[in-house]
């Protein structure tokens, strides 16, 4: 976190003090650390886990109404760095950073950011037709990041040209210097900025006998963005590993690893995993961005009704939440929403996750490993000892890790996990097929979420038509109804796809005791989902047709993701 250039009305520390962001014994402690290490103080904040970069940004900008930003291992957008010519940003000391090209927002780092002159500047270049959005960052970083970005091709089809198939230099790619003196780093630079910029969530290098495949996952759908010749692979390889602390010299075996960066002035981190295939290494990274990661739990998305249901369920004080859904239905999103819900300094939080991929403050955060024999069951049971009010488990996969949550819930704590079932009423039968008796389980389960994530149709193309005969039936119209629903259209906002952006349709299962009375017997799914209609238990179907009601989406993408073959 780098410190404004300009004095501020009071020392940084005694500001967040008052605050409330810190106490007196916090601030006390980094300042010892500040001074073995000199360092800005609140980097150092940060780093020790007293306030999260976003806590002190908030304040700093309120107090001197400009946010801050920390250029080290900054990457830029090309086509904010194309707009700023090099002589322009050394002369006024100010660093493109990134470009909104539709609502025309160009984000610049600047040393001064009440020099009128500077800015004048950029607004004459650019003919007024950019908003400036600027941000602190101290001199010698501005002038660092000049060095290192400008003078090198940024964009991805300039860096391709630059780069001739045939013989790569891999020992340079592994030398620390000026590493955008090799084209192939801007390369995997420019792809990953790309794939953020697109709100990716995975972006997939798949080899072939004579190509390479790059895809992105956009909003759940892949998408391929570029085919490139094999001969680029290799290089390409070796950068991936070295950037995500890999062992280069293993080809044969799968390999797990991390990539942390800063996009347009927020951490971004990418889990990145190889697998060995007959025409080379795969590679998927998995694109976690902390700013999207976390949501409030008041924009999850729910109604008045479900959003009540689920407040009464995180307010008891123990038991287990079970989230469900398949991969990638944004189960550990929900989660960490509920947990930054619950998470004040009276409350002490541990997780167990397979890997934790949010850093969130206060919370004590831990990876399963299985080189140190650390899985979900003995490490439910290390975390039993910590005195915790609050557990979550990662995923319940088998009967141990199941055994040890309701263990834990039993003995007063409130668990959260999540569970591989089709619906909020299937986790019941899928616990009895770990093992889990009927006795232990009810009374222990306090609640069941399961979800799916939806496409949003694009605002400013969908398209608005009079359903038919067929979807007034699925969606329970009448046939003298008017309302009106939209569909996808496509267009350069969206990348012609019609859809921009996901939302989550939820159901909630909230378990009392007449409830646990028919686990306890081992009713029947119909017979609990019966129980559950009678208690105002609405399905998953029944929340996405209220998004399709709305305009939100559409039929099409709801019955992509639900069945709602039974209403037709």
């Amino acid at each position: 976190m780098t410190e404004p250039g300009q004095p501020s009305p009071q020392p940084i520390g005694q500001l967040l003090i008052s605050k409330g962001a810190i106490s007196e014994d916090q601030l006390h402690i980094a300042l010892q650390e500040q001074h073995k290490s000199p360092q800005p103080l609140g980097r150092l904040l940060v780093r020790l886990g007293f306030l999260s970069e976003a806590t002190i940004r908030d304040v700093l900008s309120e107090n001197l109404g400009q946010q801050s930003v920390d250029l080290a291992g900054i990457i830029l957008d090309p086509a904010a760095v194309a707009l700023i010519p090099q002589d322009i940003a050394r002369r006024y000391q100010l660093l493109p950073l990134s470009v909104d090209a539709p609502h025309k927002n160009l984000t610049l780092a600047i040393a001064d950011p009440d020099n009128i002159i500077a800015l004048d500047q950029v607004r004459a270049l650019l003919k007024n037709e950019y908003h400036l959005v600027t941000q602190l960052a101290s001199e010698s970083d501005i002038l660092r990041a000049i060095d290192q970005h400008y003078g090198f091709e940024l964009s991805i089809d300039g860096i391709l040209h630059e780069i001739e198939p045939g013989e790569m230099d891999y020992q340079n790619l592994q030398q620390s210097g000026n590493e955008f003196s090799q084209p192939v780093v801007r390369l995997i630079d420019a792809l990953l900025s790309e794939a953020v910029q697109q709100t990716a969530s995975d972006i997939h290098f798949e080899p072939e006998s004579s190509f390479l495949r790059i895809r992105y996952r956009v909003d759940g759908v892949l998408r391929q963005v570029r085919s490139l010749h094999k001969s680029f692979w290799p290089a390409m390889v070796v950068r991936m590993k070295v950037m995500s602390g890999m062992n280069i010299a293993e080809t044969r075996a799968p390999q797990d690893g991390r990539i942390s960066l800063r996009l347009s002035g927020r951490p971004i981190d990418f889990r990145v995993a190889s697998h060995p295939t007959t025409h080379g290494e795969n590679f998927v990274l998995r694109i976690l961005d902390r700013q999207k990661g976390i949501v409030p739990i008041d924009q999850l998305g729910l109604d008045d009704s479900a959003f009540a249901t689920l407040r009464g369920i995180i307010a008891k004080p123990e038991g287990i939440v079970l989230v469900t859904g398949p991969t990638g239905s944004g189960k550990t999103t929900t989660l960490y929403s509920v947990l930054s819900h619950v998470n004040t300094e009276s409350v002490n939080i541990m997780t167990l996750e397979d890997p934790v991929e949010y850093p969130i403050p206060l919370i004590r955060q831990n990876s399963v490993n299985e080189a140190a024999k650390l899985d979900f069951a003995s490490g439910i049971r290390s975390l039993m000892r910590q005195d915790p009010d609050i557990i979550l488990v990662g995923e319940i996969r088998d009967h141990p890790t199941a055994e040890m949550a309701f263990r834990a819930a039993m003995t007063g704590h409130q668990v959260y996990s999540t569970l591989h079932t089709n619906s909020a009423i299937g986790a019941i039968p899928r616990l009895f097929d770990i093992g889990i008796q009927p006795d232990i389980m009810a009374g222990n389960i306090i609640g069941v979420v399961a979800q799916r994530l939806i496409r949003i149709l694009c605002p400013y193309c969908k398209e608005s038509y009079q359903p038919d005969s067929a979807e007034r039936k699925i969606l329970g119209l009448a046939h003298d109804d008017s309302t009106s629903l939209c569909r996808a259209a496509g267009c350069t906002h969206c990348n012609h796809q019609g859809y921009k952006g996901r939302r989550a349709i939820m159901e909630i299962f909230k378990i009392d005791g007449d409830i646990d009375d028919l686990i306890s017997r081992r009713a029947s799914i119909r017979d609990l989902k019966n129980a559950a209609l009678e208690k105002g238990f609405r399905p998953l179907a029944q929340d996405g047709i209220r998004r399709i009601i709305e305009g939100l989406t559409s039929i099409a993408e709801v019955s992509r993701v639900v069945d709602l073959s039974d209403r037709t």
